[in-house]
């Protein structure tokens, strides 16, 4: 493997590598820890540009009933109440811009849906890197999170869901991504 140091080497066409992608959240819940968990199913891409990286693109598409955080007395609710996963099967994030911060730093603005209900969300991006593999397959990473409060999404159990669960949630993701021929 051969590390690539110039964005502009980065330039083309990915798609995710989902075997060594992982996105995920982190909630508050009224007693005890944080809850984390993760979404087990997913697909993206991006076209980037390392030349004039504000002419990068990214789509992600999650399936919303692959939610896990491994206690299915909190994940069948939170696919049937929070999510409503039989109406809204997927959550999808579409770029409408990105914005170099330094060297490694981006910021990524774009439209996330979430159950039915679209809003603009600025992720905080950071590169860990390209390289060239011994197939001759070029891949990058970038490691990021943004915080939402799921009630602009209309996330919500019921009236009283905020006594247990905290309205803010991190969106956490490492992910891998592999360019096309």
């Amino acid at each position: 493997m051969s590390t690539i140091t110039q964005l502009s080497e980065l330039s083309g066409e990915y798609v995710l590598d989902t075997t060594r992608t992982r996105i995920g959240f982190v909630a508050r819940h009224a007693v005890g820890p944080q809850v984390r968990g993760h979404f087990e199913e997913f697909e993206g891409d991006a076209h980037l540009d390392g030349d004039d990286p504000a002419k990068s693109a990214v789509r992600l598409t999650l399936r919303a009933a692959s939610i896990q955080s491994h206690n299915k007395f909190r994940d069948d609710p939170v696919r049937a109440k929070f999510l409503d996963t039989k109406k809204h099967p997927v959550i999808t994030f579409t770029s409408t811009g990105v914005e170099q911060v330094d060297a490694t730093r981006f910021r990524v603005t774009g439209d996330l849906t979430l159950r039915g209900t679209t809003k603009s969300l600025t992720l905080d991006v950071e590169s860990t890197g390209g390289e060239s593999d011994a197939q001759g397959d070029v891949r990058v990473g970038f490691k990021g999170s943004a915080e939402i409060d799921r009630k602009d999404w209309g996330v919500r159990a019921n009236a009283v869901d905020t006594l247990f669960v905290g309205a803010k949630v991190t969106i956490e993701f490492e992910v891998a991504a592999v360019r096309k021929p």
